[in-house]
């Protein structure tokens, strides 16, 4: 817990951080480090598990408790349509309590150890509001094309300190709402360390912990708070200003509102016995797929080639613009045109949510084609009265209490956000979030030490924005970490909504490169990815167009580059086009 306190006196105290960096005047003025070399990491080098069952009644680890050890055969756990070769699984429980609240808390996880084993861990962070032990298998990216566990690495997963993943009672509970936070993968990174240690000899060499969402979320905090423990970093649309995008999409509902059928409704998705208003009718599928073409009409062709991709996504922002290039109703609404108040508020969402003074509550979100996507009206219609107001009332908030979305004063909750008290001594911004995530100085020692960063997001996420992450990428070289793209690169994904799905080549292996950027210093550049469709083992994701080749590649281009047709061969193989 010291190096905590030390990290958020850090971030209180900037000039005299800056000063623990270096007495140079010039450093404290611009906030910045010195540039330097990164430190080269040796590559992992594994070793066989012994025995599996026994290690139950083996490992012996402070506050844990082995609930089992048993041996999973080769082919039992498939990912896809690929077995995963034998390995064993240990599950348990860590810091079993009884919660201010009543209830029983502990967290819960399972480790998954490879019988041939590379010398590699990897923490799976999973997503929303945690509560359940997935299977810990370390697959992202779209379908599941590979993952840690089918590499070789021990993998661990959590329910982050509290068991019902759509019941964030839990934060109510001081505690709990801590460990969901930050302070589970504080507990269980040494923790996993230790158990890989005895039970193959020896711990692991490399490190590595990734997830999308919240997930990508967890993997940003552990940088900014745990940078002597991991060795790479895979972030996945990290949420890593989960409290103000929960709050924009409840700002978003407000405006949608307006537009929406009066009286209609729509299942609640957690509730069978309640009604959500029907905001979807605000802005249908019919309207959605409207603005997606018009956004291609105009913006598809800047990467070299029309193909329904738009690869330069920031050039689009300059170039596409709702209010003229997308047919204004002359009459009752038809699915072929918006009328002038639509405009006016899909413009005022994509811009981003703003106070009743205009503060921004959060990013503007790019336009891309991917706005006709299933993933994207399900957040800005359902889950923003869904899921966001709970998690506003209960995680987020100090005191918690509970939110009506439509009556909810959006200035007065940022300052809530920013509260604490006896009770709950840390306000939700500060563990929910990384630890100088305006200036993110505090990672030049992990640059320097030789850890990297890789990052992806959709480009047409609607609930964390892909303009977040690149601005917050802008800020990492600003700070002087990233001057050189030598610690930390960002691929965006055309098209993809959030962490999956869309009209986009979103199954992708970014792990494989991030582990060969650690321990080789191959730095990545263009990473293929691949199209779901019709006979893809990884899951079909029926929003690809038909007229695209069901194997479709692209490469993922390290920002700023752009996959850029080479103009000729086929539009539907990656290897048409470059990353300029």
């Amino acid at each position: 817990m010291k190096r905590i306190q030390l990290a958020r006196t850090a971030q209180s105290r900037p000039l005299q951080s800056l000063v623990a960096i270096s007495a140079a005047g010039m450093l404290i003025a611009c906030n910045t480090v010195p540039h330097s070399t990164p430190q080269s990491l040796k590559a992992a080098t594994g070793t066989t598990l012994a025995a599996c069952t026994s290690l139950a009644s083996a490992l012996k680890l402070e506050n844990t408790r082995i609930e089992s050890a048993t041996n999973v055969a080769a082919g039992t756990l498939k990912l896809g349509d690929r077995g995963v070769a034998e390995h064993c699984l240990v599950k348990g429980r860590m810091h079993e309590r009884k919660g201010s609240d009543g209830r029983d808390y502990a967290i819960a996880f399972e480790m998954r150890l490879p019988m041939a084993w590379n010398g590699r861990f990897y923490y799976q962070g999973n997503g929303g509001l945690d509560g359940a032990v997935v299977p810990a298998q370390g697959a992202l990216g779209g379908g599941p094309l590979t993952g840690a566990l089918m590499q070789g690495f021990a993998v661990i997963s959590s329910d982050a300190g509290h068991s019902g993943p759509q019941t964030p009672f839990f934060g109510a509970e001081p505690q709990a709402r801590l460990d969901y936070g930050y302070q589970a993968v504080e507990k269980l990174t040494p923790m996993a360390k230790q158990l890989i240690g005895q039970a193959y000899g020896k711990g692991p060499d490399r490190s590595y912990i990734g997830g999308c969402s919240n997930g990508g979320r967890h993997a940003m905090v552990a940088a900014s708070r745990l940078g002597d423990q991991y060795d790479g970093y895979l972030v996945g649309a990290p949420g890593y200003r989960l409290p103000y995008a929960a709050l924009a999409q409840i700002w978003g509902a407000q405006q949608w509102v307006g537009l929406a059928t009066p009286g209609a409704t729509i299942k609640h998705p957690m509730n069978p016995n309640a009604t959500l208003a029907d905001l979807g009718s605000a802005f249908t599928a019919k309207e959605r797929q409207l603005v997606a073409s018009a956004i291609a009409d105009k913006c598809d062709a800047l990467d070299g080639v029309r193909d329904g991709m738009v690869q330069a996504t920031q050039a689009c922002q300059t170039v596409f613009n709702v209010q003229t290039d997308v047919k204004t109703c002359a009459a009752e609404r038809n699915g072929s045109c918006l009328t002038a108040m639509q405009k006016a508020v899909v413009s005022s969402v994509f811009a981003g949510g703003k106070t009743s003074s205009g503060q921004s509550i959060y990013a503007s979100f790019p336009y891309d084609p991917g706005i006709a996507g299933n993933n994207w009206g399900q957040w800005k219609f359902v889950n923003s009265l869904a899921l966001d107001p709970l998690a506003i009332g209960t995680v987020f908030s100090v005191p918690p209490g509970p939110v009506d979305p439509f009556k909810e004063d959006i200035t007065a909750r940022i300052s809530i956000f920013s509260a604490s008290n006896t009770v709950y001594r840390e306000s939700g911004l500060q563990l929910m979030m990384p630890v100088g995530q305006e200036n993110p100085v505090n990672l030049a020692a992990l640059r320097t030490r030789g850890a990297k960063m890789v990052l992806y997001h959709g480009v047409s996420d609607p609930i964390f924005s892909a303009e977040d992450t690149r601005q917050w990428v802008e800020r990492l070289g600003k700070a002087g970490v990233n001057t050189a793209n030598d610690f930390a690169r960002y691929f965006p994904v055309p098209g993809m909504n959030h962490c999956n799905g869309g009209p986009a080549a979103d199954q992708v292996d970014l792990l494989t490169p991030l582990v060969q950027w650690v321990e080789q210093g191959v730095a990545p550049q263009a990473v293929v990815a691949s199209v779901r469709g019709a006979g893809n083992a990884g899951g079909v994701n029926a929003e690809i167009p038909q007229d695209w080749s069901p194997t479709r590649t692209r490469p993922l281009c390290a920002y700023p580059t752009v996959a850029t047709y080479q103009g000729s061969g086929s539009t539907e193989d990656a290897r048409n086009f470059a990353c300029k």
